[in-house]
């Protein structure tokens, strides 16, 4: 039997969906709670990077750079994780995926629970934040990347926002995937919605969790389908 192409798994687009919500979260989590840095989204990083290397009031080098270089480890692993799994049941692979990026977020939690968003004290507990949900992000950034689902990137708005416009019938396009494409950046958008009431009006402890158990939850649901245990290409 041809192992099924992970595109053609059903309910992996509306898991896709649910952990786009899971980044709008924890985008939330570190603009608002940790003072002006992303930890799912690397362009923002870069842009408030080069603010920083400016001189601009504001903004601080080593946060930044602690969150590019969490995401990039998180995505090395990754990366080798995917290709460990090569010709194995999808559902391995995304449970996998799922445990660790849950584990990293819960721990993230756990750290949050003497941590003060007012006064960003103690100092040490932002980095420890910042690295364990970039650790994370890259991970599931590079998970995502090998499953090559198409307009579901989970994270990068851009070129979803550009496909809508530049494929649309207005332009002489076909609207292609438009569906998805609305939906990612509809879940996005709750995810940072939701994530901004539960940071400025309890702190960091209950969104991480909540996006731990979204990314467990959905994968685990993901995975009772029959499709889940065809192999990863």
């Amino acid at each position: 039997m041809t192992p099924a192409s992970p595109t053609s798994i059903a309910p992996l687009p509306w898991l896709l969906l649910l952990l786009s919500v899971t980044t709008g979260l924890v985008d939330a989590i570190s603009v608002l709670g940790l003072g002006k840095v992303f930890t799912a989204n690397m362009t923002g990083n870069i842009v408030f990077l080069g603010f920083a290397a400016a001189g601009t009031t504001g903004f601080r080098v080593a946060p930044y750079l602690a969150a590019i270089a969490a995401f990039l480890i998180g995505a090395l692993v990754a990366g080798r994780v995917g290709k460990g799994h090569a010709g194995l049941p999808l559902r391995r692979w995304l449970l996998v995926a799922a445990a660790v990026e849950a584990a990293l977020l819960w721990i993230a939690a756990g750290v949050a629970l003497e941590f003060d968003v007012a006064s960003q004290t103690p100092g040490s507990s932002v980095y420890a934040i910042i690295a364990l949900t970039g650790l994370a992000m890259g991970f599931r950034n590079a998970t995502i990347r090998q499953l090559k689902v198409p307009d579901l990137t989970t994270t990068v708005l851009t070129l979803t926002v550009t496909g809508l416009a530049a494929d649309s019938t207005l332009a002489g396009g076909s609207n292609p995937n438009w569906g998805r494409r609305i939906g990612s950046i509809a879940a996005i958008f709750l995810g940072a919605a939701v994530g901004a009431l539960l940071v400025t009006r309890g702190g960091l402890v209950v969104p991480l969790l909540l996006a731990g158990a979204l990314v467990l939850g959905g994968t685990l649901a993901c995975m009772l389908h029959p499709a889940a245990k065809e192999a990863a290409a």
